[in-house]
C-alpha cells in the first residue's frame, strides 16, 4: 500500500492509503483526481468546529467521522456543523485501525498531541496536528522519528501563515519592498482568564503560556526573518496568580543577517486579543496583526529621505483559517507532495519556545538547539 498525496493542517491527521500500479494510466489518474479523503477530526472544541468546516468546505474530502471525550462537545459540534448523523465516537483508538479512515486532524490539548500522532502514524494514517506540536522537544523529536519510521506525513497547524494579513506582510518583505530587515517583533495578547480550556486543560504546569500560545508569535517571526541563535527573556506572574506558570514574558532574540526580535507573550492581558506585529526594514515599516481588515506600509520617498504617506493595504482578516489549513493539507496528500508545514518546522517553533522558557527560569542567555532527528 503507498498512500496519495498529501498535505496538512492544524489540529488535523489525513492519512491516504490507495494501491499505485507500477505503469500509472490514464483510468488510474481519473480515480485517484476523484478520490475524496476520509478525514477524522479529533476533538470537538470551537478551533476543531473550523477545521470540521475546513473538510467540509473542501470538495476533495469527506468528514468521516469526529471524537472527543465528552458527549456535550460533541452534540454541540454536531449542531455547529449541521451533521447530525456524522459519526461519533468518544476514544480515538476506535479510529486508529478503521481502515475506511485516510487520515486524522488533531485538536486536543497539547499534552496529548504525541500519543495521538503516534497512534496514528503508527496505524498508517497521515496527520494534522495542531500546534504547539508538543510541549517539550523530547515529544518533538519521538513524533519526528515516529513520522520518518512509518513513511506517512506529519504537518504541523501553525495557522499565522494561513492569515492574510501576515502572508501579505511576508510577501512584502521577500519583494524587498522595505529594505533589508533590521527588527522584527510580535505580540501574542490573549486573555486567558476567559479561555482555560475545557475542564481548564490549559492550566497544566507543563503548559507554558510562552509554548502553548506564544508558538504562533515564535514561528511567525520564524517563517519571515529565520532561525533565530540566541534568546534572553524575562517573565512576571501578576495577573492570573491561581496559574501555575507565569504569564507575561518579553524575549529578546537574535535573528539571522544581524537582525534583531522581540516577541511579547501574555495570557493574562486586560485587553481583547491580538497578534500585532511589525516589520522594520531598512527602506520601510510594516505594521500588520490578524484580526484587522487592513495591513499598514511606509515607504521612504523618491529621494530616500522622508516617507511618504502610509498606505493601506486591505487584507481578508481570515483570524485561524482553518479551511486554508485544510485545503492545504488535502492537496498535499493528494499530490504526495510536501506538507506546508513540516514536522521539522513544528518541532524548530518549539525549540525556540522551550529556550526562551529556559532563559526567563534562569535568567541566562541561552543558544537556541534545533532538532537532530
Amino acid at each position: 500500500m503507498l498512500r496519495g498525496k498529501k498535505l496538512s493542517s492544524r489540529y488535523f491527521h489525513v492519512a491516504l492509503c490507495a494501491p499505485r500500479c507500477a505503469e500509472p494510466n490514464k483510468e488510474t489518474e481519473i480515480n485517484m483526481s476523484e478520490r475524496k479523503l476520509n478525514v477524522a477530526v479529533i476533538g470537538a472544541s470551537s478551533m476543531a468546529i473550523l477545521h470540521m468546516k475546513g473538510v467540509i468546505a473542501k470538495d476533495k474530502a469527506n468528514l468521516y467521522a469526529i471524537c472527543d471525550t465528552a458527549p456535550e462537545q460533541l452534540e454541540r459540534a454536531k449542531n455547529a456543523i449541521g451533521m447530525p448523523d456524522i459519526k461519533c465516537v468518544s476514544d480515538y483508538r476506535e479510529l486508529v485501525n478503521d481502515p475506511a479512515l485516510d487520515a486524522a486532524v488533531i485538536v486536543t490539548p497539547d499534552q496529548l498531541h504525541l500519543e495521538m500522532t503516534a497512534a496514528f502514524l503508527r496505524a498508517g494514517k497521515d496527520v494534522m496536528c495542531e500546534k504547539p506540536m508538543a510541549l517539550n522537544m523530547v515529544e518533538c523529536e519521538e513524533m519526528m522519528r515516529i513520522e520518518r519510521q512509518t513513511g506517512r506525513k506529519l504537518m504541523i497547524g501553525q495557522i499565522c501563515r494561513c492569515t492574510p494579513g501576515f502572508i501579505a506582510a511576508k510577501e512584502l518583505v521577500d519583494s524587498g519592498r522595505i529594505g533589508e530587515l533590521v527588527f522584527v517583533e510580535s505580540e501574542y495578547a490573549h486573555n486567558y482568564n476567559s479561555a482555560r480550556g475545557y475542564n481548564n486543560w490549559r492550566m497544566v504546569p507543563e503548559r507554558h503560556g510562552f509554548i502553548g500560545g506564544g508558538c504562533h508569535a515564535v514561528d511567525l517571526l520564524r517563517w519571515i526573518a529565520g532561525d533565530p541563535t540566541e534568546v534572553y527573556a524575562h517573565s512576571n506572574h501578576k495577573i492570573l496568580t491561581d496559574w501555575p506558570v507565569d504569564d507575561t514574558v518579553i524575549a529578546i532574540y537574535k535573528f539571522p543577517n544581524n537582525v534583531s526580535g522581540k516577541v511579547f507573550v501574555s495570557i493574562g492581558c486586560k485587553r481583547n486579543y491580538t497578534m500585532r506585529s511589525v516589520f522594520y526594514g531598512t527602506k520601510g515599516t510594516i505594521i500588520c496583526d490578524n484580526t484587522s481588515p487592513s495591513i499598514t506600509l511606509f515607504e521612504q520617498d523618491e529621494n530616500g529621505e522622508g516617507f511618504t504617506t502610509p498606505k493601506t493595504i486591505p487584507v481578508d482578516i481570515k483570524n485561524h483559517n482553518a479551511t486554508a489549513e485544510i485545503d492545504a493539507f488535502v492537496e498535499a496528500l493528494l499530490s504526495d507532495g510536501p506538507v506546508p508545514v513540516s514536522s521539522m518546522e513544528g518541532a524548530s517553533t518549539v525549540a525556540v519556545c522551550c529556550a526562551t522558557v529556559q532563559s526567563y527560569q534562569s535568567g541566562k542567555v541561552i543558544n537556541i538547539k534545533y532538532p537532530q532527528v
